[in-house]
């Protein structure tokens, strides 16, 4: 047995801090998460804040540990530059196995955020054999009214995390007699559209005045004219947000349904030295600055995401006892950076171009995001007068501390006392503007700076397929 722990990452899709059990959310959306977090060896992390807004840039941010400019995939670039290594290729040179599957285009051969990962794989429709075997997609046709949503060939209204869990168990079965190991899964759920599996439409429409299906009925009409909604207001009524919200609660809490299998298998192969991370890539915006989904704005909505690490004494093992109490702050700031290079440590290996921090060691005094140049179009073609004035045009990058934002692009910066993200306060804190702006510039013009040259992916017509399905792309 080697002495190097196993790591198992999940990333979710779209799951916002407080939507979950663990934030005290009204609703018990993830138990199975506060279970793990809460058990023994477990933490949840109440301030840790995604890198991007979306998958591609958040991604690749945790599978390189550096920051969005710096990498600059989803910003100007769609394809991860050479210069840079991936968790897959720097946990390989330490002797571990790796293993990438993937339920989302954007983390993929097109993108080469699959490099490094002696075993990878993308699940989609197109792929569904060829990834799961005949079995299991024989076994996921035979579940498919409990798993997803019954016989249709939308495929907008199939999930995928039983499957995910199918071939996961599968292959940490195999990873087991390897170890150590370290897999990365991502999970496209609880993304929109919200429709989650049939025992499950019912979760949450009790208190709402709506049946089932015209809760799920409304998340589809939302989905598929989401930017006609937005480039007009939003103009949603009290019983479409409550069916919105009830759809998307749903789906989060049948994918912490499978996150809780997963993990629980993986305690039944007992394998004591496992690490296992729950976080997600980014949030999701219900109407926070006029917006759905995770468009155009650095929110907290869609910015703060749940963070759980199980295995903390694994992870502190190879440092003095007095920091675990460093590790076990769960109010501490932290970024998936943070995490994945506190992690790549551990495991012996080299971080000289990550720019996250050892979370055992150090301490985060402000965390970092950012969004590239703003993309009305899609909008200004539902309403030539949607309002862009509210958002910044250029490279948006915000400043965030425990108690304070600031947003700061080539248009205009802006300062904001948590947690009302409304109102510029910059008059009132003039010495913080002046102090968060020069930290700001001063990181922009150097470990803000791109690597190299902007890089274009190339995705296959059925990567584009998905990219559409999920919103992406219109």
């Amino acid at each position: 047995m080697s002495d190097l722990p196993n790591v198992v990452w999940v990333t979710l899709d779209s799951v916002r801090t407080d939507h979950t059990t663990m934030s005290g959310y009204r609703r018990d959306t993830t138990p199975n998460l506060a279970r793990i977090a809460a058990d023994g060896d477990g933490q949840q992390f109440s301030n840790c804040f995604s890198h991007g807004i979306w998958t591609l840039a958040s991604s690749a941010s945790i599978l390189t540990g550096t920051y969005p400019s710096r990498h600059d995939v989803g910003l100007g670039s769609s394809k991860l530059s050479p210069k840079l290594s991936t968790a897959g290729e720097l946990f390989s040179e330490q002797g571990y196995r790796t293993a990438c599957l993937s339920c989302n285009s954007h983390i993929s051969d097109a993108t080469d955020l699959s490099r490094g990962f002696d075993r990878f794989e993308w699940l989609s429709s197109s792929t569904l054999l060829q990834a799961a075997g005949l079995k299991t997609t024989l076994e996921y046709g035979l579940n498919i009214r409990k798993h997803s949503a019954g016989f249709t060939t939308d495929p907008n209204k199939h999930s995928t995390p039983f499957l995910m869990n199918e071939i996961a168990t599968r292959w940490l079965d195999s990873l087991a007699d390897e170890e150590p190991f370290f897999f990365y899964l991502h999970y496209n759920e609880p993304h929109r559209p919200y429709y989650p599996p049939r025992p499950y439409l019912d979760r949450y429409t009790d208190d709402i005045d709506a049946s089932p299906q015209e809760a799920v009925d409304t998340a589809m009409r939302v989905h598929e004219n989401l930017y006609e909604i937005v480039a007009n207001g939003c103009q949603l009524s009290t019983r479409e947000w409550e069916s919105l919200r009830a759809m998307y609660d749903a789906e989060i809490a049948y994918t912490d349904e499978m996150i809780g299998q997963l993990f629980d298998h993986v305690r039944s192969r007992d394998l004591e030295d496992t690490i296992f991370v729950i976080t997600a890539d980014h949030g999701e915006l219900f109407g926070e600055y006029g917006l759905l989904a995770h468009k155009l704005c650095l929110h907290d909505g869609v910015i703060n995401v749940p963070l759980v690490i199980h295995g903390l004494e694994a992870l502190s093992s190879d440092t003095d006892e007095d920091t675990l109490g460093a590790v076990t702050d769960e109010d501490a700031l932290v970024q998936h950076a943070d995490v994945m290079q506190t992690l790549v440590t551990r495991a012996g290996g080299r971080t000289d171009d990550m720019q996250g921090i050892d979370i055992r060691t150090a301490e985060r005094k402000h965390a970092i995001a950012q969004r590239g140049t703003a993309e009305y179009e899609p909008f200004l073609e539902h309403n030539s007068e949607f309002e862009t004035d509210r958002y910044h045009d250029s490279m948006l990058t915000c400043l965030r501390t425990d108690d304070f934002k600031y947003c700061y692009s080539e248009d205009r910066t802006e300062l904001f006392d948590l947690p009302d993200e409304e109102t510029d306060v910059s008059s009132e804190h003039p010495d913080r503007v002046e102090r968060f702006d020069r930290t700001l510039t001063e990181w922009l013009e150097t470990d803000g700076q791109p690597i190299d040259a902007t890089l274009e992916a190339e995705f296959t017509d059925a990567m584009e397929q998905q990219l559409k399905d999920l919103g992406y792309i219109e």
